[in-house]
């Protein structure tokens, strides 16, 4: 159309980076620069340094910033928001009392919700990354267990969460304390941290479906980190301690 020269140089896949970003998704157009250096590497030995070159990564990189679709961001869940769930659940049944554990863990250790539960896909759950009983440890003002890895520790080298007592309203050491007790009478053998009531990790639909019973779908698990980010930020937190 633009009578390129059909060498896949440095300078045309940049092109053809930008014009394409002008009509389909940018990470669509990162799929199609995979399937031309596919079929024409035996044509051009080059394509594929050429594809991998700063200039290229740079162009697909700028394009994702202006023409991806905006991301759906599920509200931050706030300390109204956690008394209303705890309401809604009391500790009166075993199963009630491990998603009111869950709640505050995730709210208060600032948790990604696939930290503390299973995915829905059997083959994408994974055992090293499930946080295990051994690792917990309980005092008067509060208590903590190892996090085996998350997003951001690409080492696996693993992180100590240690969740204090001292909240206004709301006081997680009680409520992990009682989940922790009935679990320990159930379950004394399993090594788990969180287990359902028939003896399995609670997946991520378990926990939604709870959450959906008090609150829109404008909240979702997300909306546990994001909404312990805010609440120590309005306590006074700095960005590096939240961080």
């Amino acid at each position: 159309i633009h009578t390129f020269p059909i060498d896949p140089t440095v300078d045309t896949l940049s092109f053809y980076v930008v014009f394409m970003c002008h009509h389909i998704k940018p990470d669509s157009v990162d799929s199609y620069l995979s399937g031309i250096c596919n079929q024409l590497e035996s044509l051009y030995p080059d394509v594929r340094s050429n594809r991998r070159s700063s200039l290229v990564a740079r162009t697909l990189k700028g394009c994702k910033r202006l023409y991806n679709s905006p991301p759906n961001r599920k509200l931050p869940l706030s300390i109204e928001h956690i008394l209303l769930l705890l309401d809604a659940f009391p500790d009166s049944s075993y199963d009630n009392t491990l998603f009111r554990a869950i709640l505050v863990c995730g709210f208060f250790g600032l948790h990604r919700l696939g930290e503390l539960v299973d995915n829905d896909r059997v083959d994408l759950r994974d055992w090293r990354k499930k946080i295990r009983r051994s690792s917990v440890s309980v005092f008067h003002d509060n208590f903590s267990y190892v996090l085996p890895t998350h997003k951001a520790d690409p080492n696996h080298h693993g992180a100590q969460i240690v969740i204090s007592c001292e909240h206004p309203n709301i006081n997680p050491l009680q409520i992990f304390r009682r989940y922790l007790r009935k679990r320990d009478q159930r379950f004394r053998f399993l090594p788990a941290l969180w287990l359902t009531s028939d003896g399995h990790v609670p997946t991520r639909s378990w926990f939604i479906s709870r959450l959906r019973q008090v609150l829109p779908s404008s909240f979702a698990g997300h909306s546990l980190r994001a909404g312990g980010a805010t609440y120590f930020a309005a306590r006074g937190w700095s960005d590096n301690r939240i961080q």
